[in-house]
């Protein structure tokens, strides 16, 4: 089938939401809405509300343009505070991998196959890393470079400084197990490596899209694993959808009350919570009762 839709002009944009039952209060301001946040962008906001399995598309709930505009404006927000709390996550877990590591096997460990499980995902890591330190202006790279010969690479603590979390978490997931693993393990307050190291891939992900400015809000992620014995207070209400928002943070928060008790994420989470848009807060896989939880007092 060749696709052969026309690109509309912002006006006409605004008739064929209105012709799909979209309400509008100001359509002039709409137009400037849609001039500087894209109709596709917003398309994602109103797609819950509407019948997708019809041509026309039509609105299945009432729902007004404005009202979409204050979901994404919340979505916008709370993009904000998670890259705010994966930024602490991330620098703590970089830490943590570089110290553990550099101390049982070696300054240079990240160059050494005999450390990982899989030689074929080891090499494919080492030459994404190498892209990564090749692209990275950082000084003390440059520095390394210029000074040293051998080895030709930097060392960890350089490195993975400069490694997206992303690579970090796979790199981390193919290392054999060993007291540097567990002794990371152990420092998040959990005693099963799996569980720290899917939750590493999934906070990295989620950073993506906040990174990126997609769309948290009604987004389903990749599942979470609910840890079975934390050595913290977790949730007490784990019946939760773990493929969707709230389990995640839930696990940011967890993580967080260890690496910095002071932080103000789970003030900021209800507080923001308290403004969600028309009664979306299920759509996240918050339950009805999760701010009883003591992680999120």
């Amino acid at each position: 089938m060749r696709y052969n839709k026309l690109p509309l002009t912002i006006p006409d944009q605004v008739l064929k939401l209105k012709s799909r039952g979209l309400r509008f209060e100001n359509e002039s301001k709409a137009e400037n809405y849609l001039s500087n946040i894209s109709y596709y962008r917003l398309r994602a906001y109103s797609y819950p509300f509407q019948d997708n399995t019809s041509d026309d598309h039509h609105f299945t709930r009432d729902v007004s343009f404005e009202q979409l505009i204050e979901l994404y404006v919340f979505d916008r927000k709370l993009r904000l505070l998670i890259f705010d709390g994966i930024e602490k996550i991330e620098i703590a877990f970089r830490s943590q991998v570089i110290n553990h590591l550099a101390l049982n096997h070696g300054s240079h460990w990240q160059l050494k196959p005999e450390l990982y499980r899989d030689p074929m995902r080891f090499a494919n890591h080492l030459d994404s890393l190498q892209k990564e330190i090749d692209r990275s202006n950082e000084a003390f790279i440059g520095h390394y470079k210029k000074k040293y010969t051998n080895p030709s690479e930097p060392p960890c603590w350089m490195s993975l400084e400069v490694s997206s979390l992303g690579l970090l978490s796979k790199i981390f997931q193919n290392l054999k197990k060993g007291p540097a693993k567990n002794a990371i393990t152990d420092h998040f307050g959990l005693t099963d490596v799996s569980v720290i190291e899917n939750w590493m891939m999934c906070f990295s992900t989620l950073r993506n899209i906040c990174a990126h400015h997609g769309r948290i809000w009604n987004r389903r992620l990749i599942s979470i694993k609910l840890p079975t014995h934390p050595l913290n207070p977790f949730l007490t209400n784990t019946r939760i959808y773990t493929n969707k928002l709230y389990a995640t943070l839930s696990c940011m928060e967890y993580v967080l009350k260890i690496i910095s008790p002071s932080n103000t994420l789970s003030c900021r989470i209800i507080d923001l919570m308290k403004t969600c848009p028309m009664a979306q807060e299920s759509e996240m896989g918050f339950p009805p009762d999760w701010k009883e939880e003591e992680i999120w007092k």
